[in-house]
C-alpha cells in the first residue's frame, strides 16, 4: 500500500451520515487489514457504520460505483473472508443491542456482540446459546452467523443454522427484511420479486435432482462450512426461511445481517470432566467410537505439539504435567445433564470406556470448577497459544476439517505423513474429535517459490486425502478465501453451478466480499498471505487473534491491542522496503492513536492465550520518546514525593473552592501551550484534596494488638480527598480497630509511592528512585518480609507487587484482607437495597473480585456487575489527560449503570471510582466506605 489516500466513490461517501465515520488515514487501512487469517488485503477505506439503514444506504453506493464490500466485526475468522481490498465496514461499534426474550428462551442480538456477552445476559435465564466457538470471549454474532459457527460441543444439532429463528437483513440492493416478520415472504415478493422468483426455481432444480439430494444429504450430516448451505433447500420451502438460512454461513457474500434471533439451549448444570492422555494420537483418535456412543457431550482432541506448549503455561491441567511429550495425545472429555444422578451414569460409562485404554495416569472425572476452568482456558487458547510459540517472522496457517468418526484415525495418520512429506515439522493437530473435526496448524514464512510450492503441494494433497474419506475440506473455520478454489472439486460442476447462481441472484454486481467462497481461479488460496516481519520481543508473538479487543478500554476511540500491534508490524515491513513516507505517516498519526490513547491498564493480557501485555510495548515507546524535561521533573518529584503529594491535594482544594468553569479554563489554556499530553483537564467529579498520609503515625488499628500487617495507603487516596464519605484510608482503619487488629505503618509514608505513574509514562530514572526508596522501607517495616503488605487502591496494591516481587514480601488488596480477616470479625448490616460494584482493571488481574463481590453482599441486599464492565481507563492521570477516553471506554457500563436505580455505586481504586462518578454522574466510593458504614 501507499500512503497516499484513495478515492472512495461519491456515491459511498454520500450514503454515510457522519463523514468523520469515514477513516481513510493509512493507520486506519493498516489496523483494519489484518484479521485472524493468513491472509493480508488493505482496504481502500474503513467505514464504521451506524445502522441497519446506513448500511443499505452505502450498498446502493457501492453497487451503483462497483466498490466491493467487506464487513468487519470480531475478525476472528481464519480464513480470510473478514478482510478486503475496497471498502471495509466496522459493524461492531454501531450494532451492540442484545434483547433477552421469553425468559431466556429466545435472544436477538446485533452482529458487534460477542457470543460471551450474549451468554452472559443468558445465564441468569439458565440458558447459552447453541453455538459455542472457542473464540466465544472475542467472535461475534455476525460472524457466528456469516460462519455458521459451531464448536466444542453443539455438533450440527445446536449450531448457528439450527438454532436460528429469524435474520434481519440488508440485500445488496439496499433493501431490508426481517425474515422472522409474519409477513415477511409478502414484504419479500413485493420488493425483491426477481430474487424470491430465482430462489424458488433453485430450489426445484436442487431437490428434483436425486444425485444432488443425496451428496447434500451426506456432505451436511457432517460438520459444513465449505460452499452455500445448500441444506437449506431441503430444509425449507418459503422464501424468507430459505433466504434466511442460506445467508447462514455465507461469509458475508449475499447480505449484511443487522439482527439475527436465535432459540437458545437450557444450561445442564451438572457437568464432569477429565483429561485422559493417551500414548499415541493414534490411540487416542481409535477410541473415539466407543466414547462418542457414551454420549460424551465434548471429546476434545490435542496432540503432543499441543500438550508440549501447554507444559510451558501456567495454571495448566496437572493432567500434561510430569512427562516428556514425543508422540502423546489428549482426549478433553465432558459429560452434561440436568442432575447428579444422571451425571453420574454418564460419567461412569465414560470410566469404563478409559479404563480399557493404555493411558498414562488413570482418567478421574471431577466436578470441580476450578479444574474444569483450567482445562477449558488451556482447550480454548490453544490456537493461539501453539501459534504464539511459532518461530518469530512466520506465519500460523490453521485449517478446518471434518471426516466420519470413524475415518478419523487414519486420517490423523494420512496428515502426519503429508506433514512429514512436506516439510512442517512442527505442525499440530488438535479439535473437536466427538464430530470428527480437527484442526491442524502448519507455521513457515510463506513468501518465495520453494515454500509457496511446498504450501501448494499440500493443500493439494490435503484435500485428496480429506475428499477420499468422505470429509468436508471446511468444517466450521468457513471456506474463505483457503478453500474457494475447491468448492467445486467438493460439490461437483451441478451444485458448484447452483451457487454461482445464488451469488448472482443475491449480489448482481458482485461487490460483497468477491473473492471469497466462489473463486474460480485455482490460485486465489495463494494470494496475499501474510509474511509478517519481527517486532519488539514485547508484542512479537501475536498471532492476530483478536481475543484482546472485547476488553480494551480504547477499542472504540483509537487502537485495540491487536491493531497496535499490525500498526507497528506494517511500519516495519515499510522501514524494510524503503518506504519512509509510509512510515512517517503512521509513526506521526500512532502517536496519538498508538502510543497515548492506551491506558496500560494490562487487560488485554488478561485475555491473551499467549499472555501478551500491549501496554507493556506502549511503555517501551514511551520510555525511547520521553520529553527530557518532563522526564527530569518527574525524577525530581520521586525524590520529594510527599511535597508533591501534598501539593497537589492544596491545589485540589483550591480549584474546589473556585467555579469549575473557571478552573477548567486555565487547565484547557496550559494544555493549549504545553501539550495535552502534559496538562490534566480540570473537570467536575475532581474532589478536593485528601488528608497526609503523615497523620495516621506508626500504627492503626485495634490499640494493644499486636501489629500482624504493614499498612501502605495509597497516595491517591491523599492527592484526591472522599467526595462523599470518609475515604478509603479512614474506613480501612476504623475496621482494623473494629476487628481487633492493628497494622504498622511505615516511617515516611507521604514519600512512598507504587512507582505506577513512572511506569506508565516510560520515565525509568524516577521510577527507578521510587523503586529502591519503597524496598528499603518496607524492607524494614514488615522485618524483612515477616508482614505481609496491605494496600487501599487496587492499581497501586499491583504496582506494590510488581515493586516487591522480588524481595519476597507480600503484598494484599485491602479488599482481599478485609474479606478474609476482616469480615469474619465483624457483624455488618446493609445499607443499601441495590449496590452497582464496578471491579477494575487491577481487581481482575489480582484475582480479587470475588472478594470485592464478598464485601459488597455483606453491606447490600443486592450486588450487580454491569455485564458491560470494563476498564475505565482513567489510568491515573490518563483520564484527565485524555478524557475522550475514558468516556469512551465507560459509555457501554455507564449506560446499562443508568437504567438500574440503585442507591449505592462502589469500586476498590479512588482514579477509579472518579472515573465512574463521572461517566454515571452517580458518587462512587470505595468498597470499604461501605462496609465501614455498614459496621457502625
Amino acid at each position: 500500500m501507499t500512503s497516499a489516500p484513495p478515492q472512495i466513490a461519491p456515491e459511498v461517501t454520500a450514503a454515510v451520515a457522519d463523514v468523520s465515520r469515514i477513516r481513510t488515514r493509512a493507520i486506519d487501512r493498516v489496523a483494519y487489514a489484518n484479521d485472524a487469517s493468513h491472509y493480508l488485503l488493505t482496504p481502500d477505506a474503513v467505514v464504521v457504520a451506524a445502522d441497519a439503514a446506513e448500511v443499505g444506504a452505502i450498498l446502493r453506493g457501492a453497487t451503483a460505483s462497483g466498490t466491493p464490500v467487506t464487513f468487519r466485526s470480531g475478525g476472528t475468522s481464519l480464513s480470510g473472508q473478514s478482510s478486503g481490498a475496497g471498502l471495509l465496514v466496522d459493524v461492531r461499534q454501531g450494532f451492540g443491542r442484545i434483547d433477552v426474550l421469553d425468559g431466556g428462551r429466545r435472544v436477538r442480538s446485533q452482529p458487534g456482540v460477542t457470543v460471551r456477552q450474549v451468554n452472559a445476559k443468558l445465564l441468569r435465564h439458565g440458558h447459552r446459546l447453541g453455538p459455542d466457538p472457542a473464540s466465544e470471549a472475542a467472535c461475534t454474532i455476525g460472524g457466528v452467523v456469516a460462519n455458521n459457527s459451531s464448536g466444542m460441543a453443539c455438533g450440527t444439532v445446536e449450531n448457528s443454522y439450527r438454532t436460528l429463528d429469524g435474520l434481519v437483513l440488508v440485500l445488496a440492493s439496499g433493501t431490508v427484511v426481517d425474515t422472522a416478520a409474519p409477513d415477511a415472504d409478502a414484504l419479500l415478493r413485493d420488493r425483491e420479486p426477481a430474487l424470491v422468483e430465482g430462489l424458488m426455481r433453485l430450489r426445484e432444480r436442487v431437490v428434483g435432482d436425486t444425485a444432488s439430494v443425496a451428496l447434500i444429504e451426506q456432505q451436511f450430516a457432517m460438520k459444513n462450512t465449505m460452499g452455500y448451505a445448500l441444506n437449506a433447500f431441503l430444509d425449507f420451502d418459503t422464501p424468507a426461511a430459505l433466504l434466511a438460512h442460506l445467508v447462514v454461513g455465507s461469509e458475508g457474500t449475499l447480505a449484511f445481517v443487522a439482527e439475527a434471533t436465535f432459540r437458545t439451549v437450557p444450561i445442564r448444570p451438572a457437568i464432569a470432566t477429565t483429561l485422559a492422555v493417551f500414548p499415541t494420537l493414534d490411540a487416542a483418535t481409535r477410541s473415539l467410537p466407543a466414547l462418542v456412543a457414551t454420549g460424551a457431550a465434548t471429546l476434545e482432541l490435542m496432540d503432543a505439539t499441543s500438550l508440549r506448549v501447554g507444559q510451558r503455561l501456567a495454571g495448566t491441567p496437572a493432567a500434561i504435567h510430569g512427562f516428556e511429550a514425543t508422540t502423546q495425545a489428549a482426549l478433553l472429555v465432558e459429560y452434561h445433564a440436568d442432575d447428579v444422578d444422571t451425571l453420574r451414569v454418564l460419567a461412569e460409562s465414560g470410566s469404563c470406556v478409559l479404563d480399557e485404554q493404555a493411558l498414562l495416569d488413570p482418567a478421574v472425572f471431577s466436578s470441580d470448577p476450578v479444574q474444569r476452568a483450567a482445562a477449558w482456558t488451556f482447550r480454548k487458547g490453544l490456537y493461539a497459544s501453539v501459534a504464539g510459540a511459532r518461530p518469530s517472522g512466520t506465519t500460523a496457517l490453521l485449517e478446518d476439517v471434518v471426516v466420519p468418526v470413524e475415518r478419523l484415525a487414519d486420517a490423523c495418520e494420512g496428515l502426519q505423513e503429508l506433514f512429514a512429506r512436506f516439510g512442517y515439522d512442527d505442525s499440530v493437530i488438535f479439535g473437536h474429535a466427538k464430530d470428527g473435526n480437527i484442526h491442524f496448524m502448519l507455521t513457515d514464512r510463506f513468501e518465495g517459490a520453494k515454500a509457496l510450492g511446498r504450501l501448494e503441494g499440500f493443500t493439494d494433497a490435503m484435500v485428496d486425502l480429506v475428499l477420499e474419506a468422505g470429509g468436508n475440506l471446511k468444517a466450521e473455520h468457513g471456506t474463505g478465501r483457503a478453500m474457494a478454489p475447491y468448492v467445486r472439486r467438493q460439490y461437483g460442476d451441478e451444485l458448484y453451478d447452483v451457487m454461482v447462481e445464488l451469488k448472482r441472484l443475491l449480489d448482481p454486481s458482485g461487490i460483497l466480499n468477491p473473492g471469497v467462497i466462489i473463486d474460480d481461479d485455482p490460485g486465489a488460496h495463494m494470494r496475499h498471505l501474510k509474511a509478517p516481519v519481527s517486532i519488539e520481543p514485547e508484542a512479537d508473538r501475536c498471532v492476530e487473534c483478536g481475543y484482546c479487543e472485547p476488553v480494551c478500554p480504547s477499542r472504540s476511540l483509537t487502537l485495540t491491542p491487536r491493531q497496535r500491534i499490525v500498526v507497528r508490524r506494517a511500519s516495519t515491513a515499510a522501514r524494510l522496503r524503503g518506504d519512509g513516507a509510509l512510515v512517517a505517516e503512521l509513526e506521526k498519526d500512532y502517536d496519538y492513536d498508538g502510543v497515548q490513547t492506551c491506558a496500560v491498564d494490562g487487560m488485554c493480557q488478561t485475555a491473551c492465550p499467549v499472555l501478551i501485555n500491549t501496554g507493556s510495548l506502549m511503555k517501551r515507546f514511551r520510555r525511547e520518546d520521553a520529553n527530557p524535561v518532563l522526564a527530569a521533573g518527574w525524577s525530581a518529584a520521586a525524590t520529594g514525593w510527599g511535597a508533591v503529594t501534598r501539593a497537589g491535594s492544596a491545589a485540589l482544594s483550591v480549584a474546589a473552592a473556585v467555579p469549575m468553569p473557571v478552573v477548567r479554563t486555565v487547565t484547557d489554556a496550559a494544555r493549549a501551550v504545553l501539550g495535552a499530553d502534559t496538562v490534566p483537564r480540570y473537570s467536575a467529579e475532581l474532589p478536593a484534596g485528601g488528608s497526609s498520609r503523615r497523620s495516621l503515625g506508626s500504627r492503626v488499628g485495634a490499640a494493644g494488638a499486636e501489629p500482624s500487617v504493614v499498612f501502605l495507603p495509597a497516595c491517591v487516596g491523599s492527592m484526591f480527598g472522599p467526595a462523599d464519605g470518609i475515604g478509603a484510608t479512614a474506613a480501612f482503619t476504623r475496621l482494623l480497630d473494629r476487628a481487633g487488629v492493628a497494622a504498622v505503618v511505615p516511617d515516611g509514608i507521604d514519600a512512598l509511592c507504587c512507582g505506577t505513574p513512572w511506569s506508565s509514562k516510560g520515565f525509568a530514572k524516577g521510577h527507578a528512585t521510587m523503586t529502591d526508596r519503597v524496598r528499603a522501607v518496607v524492607r524494614s517495616a514488615s522485618r524483612d518480609g515477616a508482614l505481609p503488605v496491605v494496600c487501599d487502591a487496587s492499581s497501586c496494591t499491583e504496582g506494590f507487587a510488581a515493586t516487591l516481587r522480588d524481595e519476597g514480601i507480600e503484598v494484599v488488596d485491602a479488599v482481599a484482607f478485609a474479606a478474609s480477616t476482616l469480615l469474619p470479625r465483624l457483624t455488618p448490616q446493609p445499607v443499601a437495597e441495590l449496590l452497582a460494584l464496578h471491579p477494575t482493571c487491577s481487581s481482575t488481574q489480582l484475582g480479587i473480585d470475588p472478594a470485592l463481590r464478598a464485601l459488597g453482599e455483606a453491606v447490600a441486599a443486592e450486588v450487580r456487575v454491569p455485564d458491560a464492565w470494563g476498564c475505565c481507563a482513567y489510568a491515573g492521570d490518563r483520564g484527565m489527560l485524555h478524557p475522550e477516553l475514558t468516556e469512551a471506554a465507560t459509555a457501554p457500563e455507564a449506560a446499562e449503570v443508568a437504567g438500574w436505580g440503585a442507591d449505592a455505586h462502589a469500586s476498590c481504586n479512588r482514579t477509579c471510582e472518579l472515573g465512574m462518578t463521572k461517566a454515571t454522574g452517580e458518587s462512587y466510593v470505595h468498597v470499604l466506605e461501605l462496609l465501614e458504614k455498614a459496621t457502625r
